[in-house]
């Protein structure tokens, strides 16, 4: 079935916009970047996935550039994250909180606007996927830093196939609604944060690589 990006899909949206905004500015304050590089990550990273994904549908000008509604996270972001980061800048697992909650909003509104456009269950998954993690991705890599996407001793992309799956299930099937998504979103988030505080990871790429010798090459870190 298709299902009708509402109102508060929207809403749901620029939530998960304004909380992957809050990770760019973090860690644009991290890299010293100035105000102006702390709005333009914020923007990076909390429009980045939503661009690709009204792309790919077809759905005209993105949101991102048609809405001003979502220019306003970033710049709360950038303002918020100038003036408070001095106070919270010891808790270092706040970009990483905030990643987490922008990445379970995404993979939910992604793969709902891909089935609203008609696309295929399993094509709406991956376009959800592609959502959650593509801003993240940019994120990373405009701030030069090892794409989190790509940490061998992170997960990031398997929470949000375990969102976009769920929220995509339970579209199909009629039985999405503000409870069950609010359950999905939170299962998301508790995943990422959970993999990210366990050090939770998937085997290497190659069968007989050890993750010790490959730390041990980076600096010598252990998992």
């Amino acid at each position: 079935m298709t299902f009708s990006f509402s109102l508060v899909l929207v809403w749901l949206d620029l939530a998960g916009v304004f909380f992957f905004a809050v990770s760019g500015s973090l860690l644009a304050a991290r890299k010293q970047f100035d105000i102006i590089g702390s709005l333009l990550l914020a923007s990076v990273v909390s429009l980045g996935g939503g661009v690709i994904r009204d792309i790919i549908i077809n759905a005209g000008p993105p949101a991102a550039f048609t809405n001003p509604a979502y220019l306003v996270p970033p710049l709360l972001a950038a303002v918020l994250v100038y003036f408070l980061f001095s106070s919270v800048q010891r808790f270092t697992s706040l970009l990483v909180l905030f990643d987490a909650g922008g990445l379970a909003l995404f993979c939910i509104t992604g793969t709902l606007k891909a089935l609203s456009a008609g696309m295929h269950p399993v094509a709406a998954l991956l376009l959800g996927v592609t959502t959650a993690v593509g801003g993240g991705l940019l994120r990373d890599i405009t701030a030069n830093v090892v794409p989190q996407l790509f940490d061998p001793k992170d997960l990031y992309a398997l929470p949000a196939f375990a969102g976009a799956t769920l929220t995509m299930v339970l579209s199909v099937t009629g039985t999405f609604n503000a409870a069950t998504g609010g359950a999905v979103a939170a299962v998301v988030f508790a995943f990422r944060v959970t993999a990210w505080r366990r050090q939770w990871h998937v085997p290497l790429a190659v069968r007989g690589w050890h993750r010790l010798g490959l730390d041990t090459a980076d600096g010598g870190a252990k998992d």
